[in-house]
């Protein structure tokens, strides 16, 4: 299921990140991981920008050589500081969903590109029923000021492909901004972050392979609008051509897998129908 959410952008910031709760109903609880290398420049304008009502900090450092840590531990002393098994952001967000204790989870950059104020617009998205809150610069008040030409064509070329394979509706496939609900985390199969040696889905392919699970496995997407401004500081990990090329190899084999289980259920029904008419006709 799939659907837009409209949002806006502006009047967000000192606002509670989750609404008061309806009589009878528990307020859920919100987690927000960030995930961090070398930030510690960025780091005091993203806690200015944090709403009020969250509930844990969950800040993942990717082994900085810089006093992000030191930054981190400042300007939230009360938050989960983990730091990540491996590298790259895929890996640093396993560790971080794995340290969550919150009803929700929402993913937000260390950069500053990404609004932390607009995390209330993504929670609400999921109050509304939403399984997934999907991050969107195009779409209702979305929109980029850092996005390249070269990016933007090369996002919209994944999305077509991946609208197409599975049947989806993506505007804005490989946005890190994204929030869902913490009892679907099973769901997307992270590599377990035990391992030592890297794993497929460590990279910034892990956008695709959250937003494609959820998809495949029925989830509710609601995308919403979200404006991302430029790094504040320092210098992006980012490689447009390596990194789509990733995501590009983890589409397929996303497609790949999701055929041999579509595959493997219907040989399944099959089977159980046959073996069911057969008990049938023993019992006639």
């Amino acid at each position: 299921m799939y659907d837009h959410a409209r949002s806006t952008v502006t009047g967000l910031h000192g606002i509670s990140a989750v609404p008061s709760a309806d009589s009878g109903k528990p307020r859920p609880s919100v987690s927000v991981i960030i995930p961090a290398m070398n930030e510690a420049k960025n780091l005091p304008y993203v806690a200015y920008r944090m709403p009020l009502g969250i509930d844990q900090i969950v800040f993942v450092d990717g082994h900085s050589a810089d006093d992000t840590v030191a930054v981190a531990r400042k300007l939230w002393p009360d938050a989960t500081f983990v730091t990540q098994t491996r590298s790259g952001k895929g890996n640093a967000l396993a560790c971080g969903i794995e340290a969550c204790t919150g009803d929700i989870i929402v993913m937000i950059d260390a950069d500053g590109s990404t609004d932390p104020a607009e995390i209330p617009l993504f929670v609400q998205a999921l109050l509304d029923g939403a399984d997934l809150a999907k991050g969107s610069r195009f779409v209702g008040a979305g929109g980029s000021t850092d996005i390249t030409t070269l990016r933007r064509w090369g996002n919209k070329a994944l999305n077509q492909i991946v609208n197409t394979y599975f049947h989806t509706k993506f505007t804005d496939l490989c946005y890190g901004y994204n929030a869902f609900w913490a009892r679907h985390a099973e769901q997307i199969e992270l590599p377990p972050t035990h391992y030592t040696r890297a794993q497929w889905g460590d990279g910034f392919e892990i956008e695709t392979v959250i937003n494609v699970r959820l998809a495949t496995a029925g989830l509710k997407i609601s995308e919403v609008g979200s404006f991302e401004g430029p790094r504040l500081h320092g210098r992006s990990n980012l490689n447009a051509y390596s990194d789509g090329m990733r995501v590009l190899r983890t589409i397929n084999q996303e497609f790949a897998h999701w055929k041999d289980h579509r595959s493997k259920v219907r040989s399944g029904v099959r089977a159980g129908a046959a073996v069911e008419k057969a008990a049938d006709e023993l019992a006639g």
